[in-house]
């Protein structure tokens, strides 16, 4: 989840506004002023003498300069967008299999950019609080590895939570989080295996391999205003465990809907999968 054009956005956003804010406060009247003046009249016999600034219908025509035009015409349209990716809702792709069997390389997914609250676009600060992530949510976040790569993860500690993991074994603050096998597989060497679990009384769906090393507990603190993420795909995610935990500031929103499913650009975009995530 790489890809991330809010830089561009805001930028091509304020370049159009500016040019369009300028001329109309500087500019416009005056053009306008011109043209008036070059605008013919009737004459005595109701004749209209003829003027360059005049199409074929007898209207003035328009003297505002291209780069004029093409930011009146933009402006808007990138504001519109600018409002709707920043505060109310922006898609992205899933590129990876950190969060199988919950969502597939290839789905499409919508994220709410004002679950936690709304936030200056890029920046990222916090101006109007509204909720806060809990557990068991799928959050898309900003790594703190480079503050700038979107990841997707579900939302496993709170601030001051001590988390535990072993194996197939997570902890929560010294409590046991229940999982129950679903499905078992063999896959090479490794047995695929599915579990459903259950963090909060909210259940979802968790990928395991058998074969690999468990390595001993390893344990973690929650810092104040930090969350700790996990993918559902235990085995073959990078998380918190190995990034560290996301601050608040680096949230960019709560995923709530997968919408389609596109596995490359030469296959045909399936909505077999179209429907809320656990």
């Amino acid at each position: 989840m790489d890809f991330d054009f809010a830089i561009i956005l805001v930028a091509l956003t304020a370049i159009s506004g500016f040019i369009w804010l300028v001329d109309r406060l500087f500019f416009a009247t005056k053009r306008r002023n011109a043209l008036a003046a070059e605008i013919p009249i009737e004459d005595a016999a109701g004749n209209a003498v003829a003027s360059s600034k005049v199409d074929g219908n007898g209207r003035a025509q328009s003297s505002d300069p291209v780069i004029v035009e093409y930011a009146k015409s933009f402006f808007p349209v990138l504001l519109l967008v600018l409002v709707v990716r920043s505060f109310l809702i922006e898609p992205f792709q899933i590129p990876s299999q950190s969060m199988m069997p919950t969502l597939e390389v290839g789905d499409f997914i919508l994220v709410n950019k004002y679950s936690y609250g709304l936030r200056v676009p890029v920046l990222g600060y916090k101006f109007f609080d509204i909720s806060d992530p809990q557990r068991g949510d799928v959050m898309v976040f900003k790594t703190p590895e480079d503050n700038a790569t979107n990841y997707i993860k579900r939302v496993i500690g709170l601030p001051g939570d001590i988390i535990s993991y072993q194996g197939n074994d997570l902890t929560i603050n010294g409590e046991l989080i229940e999982h129950r096998l679903l499905t078992d597989r063999p896959a090479g060497r490794l047995r695929e295996r599915t579990y459903q679990e259950t963090i909060d009384e909210a259940t979802h769906r968790i990928m395991r391999f058998t074969g690999l090393d468990a390595g001993t507990a390893t344990q973690w603190k929650v810092p104040e205003g930090e969350y700790f993420m996990m993918g559902d795909n235990r085995d073959r995610s990078k998380d918190s465990r190995f990034i560290g935990t996301v601050p608040d500031r680096n949230i960019v929103g709560k995923a709530f809907a997968i919408w389609m499913h596109w596995d490359e650009f030469f296959s045909i975009p399936s909505f077999s999968r179209v429907g809320g995530i656990e």
